[in-house]
């Protein structure tokens, strides 16, 4: 991770300064009145700011006969942007440990250390784009042999990850993933 990147998040890691970005989002203020305002000393104050400026997140201008210091939103938003960066990459396809140690896209690790417990599904997500990697790893745990499956079989295999198997079912169905026809299940591709 980018030093600079870090070295920001770590400033903004404490509550006091996020409370300082705060008030200095509205406007420049002196350490007396940021003091006043947000109910810490003037010596904290100064501390969290040097920490702030060190970070690149907070300039000083001197004017008599204080100091004033001003948010740099331009730092900020890059910040943003640096984080919206990695999030991309991240679904782009780095690779992350699944619950079962093997590497999986970021996103469906993700996804599946949000969702599964004790290898046992909590619920079933609403969104489809989570639901989709719940069901890659159902298919993959599930249905490796390319056969048909009895209708019977697929209901014992998603029982073992989630009681609502006639939802799974569907869900299998409806993305794609497996076929139906008079009673069997097939993998799709």
């Amino acid at each position: 991770m980018d030093p600079q990147l870090l070295e920001a998040l770590r400033a903004l890691a404490d509550s006091s300064r996020l409370r300082l970005v705060g008030l200095l989002s509205g406007r420049a203020m002196a350490v007396e009145e940021l003091a006043a305002a947000s109910g810490l000393s003037a010596g904290t104050v100064v501390h969290h700011l040097k920490r702030l400026e060190a970070a690149g997140l907070v300039a000083s201008t001197p004017r008599r006969p204080y100091v004033e210091y001003a948010l740099r939103v331009d730092r900020l938003q890059g910040v943003s942007k640096q984080l919206a960066g990695l999030e991309r990459a991240d679904e782009a396809g780095n690779e992350l440990a699944g619950p079962d140690g093997e590497a999986l896209p970021a996103y469906d690790a993700k996804v599946l250390r949000v969702f599964l417990r004790d290898g046992r599904l909590v619920s079933i997500p609403a969104q489809e784009r989570k639901r989709e990697a719940i069901l890659r790893y159902l298919m993959a745990h599930c249905f490796g042999e390319d056969r048909p499956y009895q209708e019977r079989e697929v209901n014992e295999r998603l029982g073992k990850y989630h009681e609502d198997v006639a939802a799974l079912r569907r869900y299998l169905v409806g993305a794609g993933l497996m076929t139906r026809a008079g009673g069997e299940y097939r993998r799709v591709g």
